[in-house]
């Protein structure tokens, strides 16, 4: 049972880079070869019974592969950038891993503005990078807000989206994404990076079903043969 769920958290890292954070086509093949070194080192060392550790012993701070604010800033555009100056303290929080303080930071900022699209924004995105991918009812109500507060952007839905990606719900992130972007207009920020991962996601679900298909039964041998 362990393994199972080691090899789909490897399965939902890959998908997570690949498909919510537009890694480079180029750079899949090295995430796949150290995800397999990890399940490697996994099979040689692990020792399941043993407690969990503490998110904060596995990866120090900084240490992040993605930089989910950069993310972010590729569905937001100027004009719809925060005003706030705290968003910049959350953004660096964010950068180092520190989600919950982000996001506690950021709810004084919605408590102030209301209609501060990327705070709501922001917030969501943290409290669910705080929540591993889980999605709490505080994070889907900034998620709701971020969306009341410009309904016409990508954003909302994309990163929902990925948070579902983080869980392996990746039928649940397919149906997310195609809604919105039938639901935005063309010249919607950032239209084209989720057109493309969608696409991706799409081929790598087509490539999991064939490889759940039962091979087909050798024909009969004809008499004589």
């Amino acid at each position: 049972m362990t393994w199972i769920l080691v090899i789909a958290l490897a399965v939902a890292s890959f998908a997570v880079a690949a498909l919510g954070f537009g890694l480079s086509r180029s750079l899949w093949t090295s995430l796949a070869a150290a995800l397999g070194f990890g399940l490697a080192g996994y099979a040689m060392q692990a020792s399941p019974d043993m407690p969990a550790a503490p998110r904060a012993a596995v990866a120090s701070e900084g240490e992040q592969m993605f930089n989910v604010v950069d993310a972010r800033r590729e569905f937001v555009p100027q004009g719809d950038r925060s005003g706030s100056d705290m968003l910049i303290l959350s953004d660096a929080m964010a950068r180092r891993g520190r989600y919950a303080d982000a996001a506690q930071m950021l709810e004084g900022v919605t408590r102030e503005n209301p209609r501060d699209f990327e705070a709501w924004l922001a917030q969501a995105i943290a409290l669910a990078e705080h929540a591993e991918g889980n999605l709490s009812q505080a994070s889907l109500y900034a998620f709701q807000k971020a969306a009341d507060a410009n309904p016409e952007s990508l954003a909302p839905g994309y990163f929902l989206g990925v948070a579902l990606i983080q869980q392996g719900r990746l039928v649940e992130a397919q149906q997310v994404w195609r809604e919105t972007l039938a639901a935005s207009p063309e010249g919607a920020e950032g239209r084209a990076g989720m057109q493309e991962r969608l696409t991706r996601l799409e081929t790598m679900l087509g490539a999991m079903q064939a490889a759940q298909q039962p091979l087909p039964a050798p024909q009969a041998a004809e008499n004589g043969e």
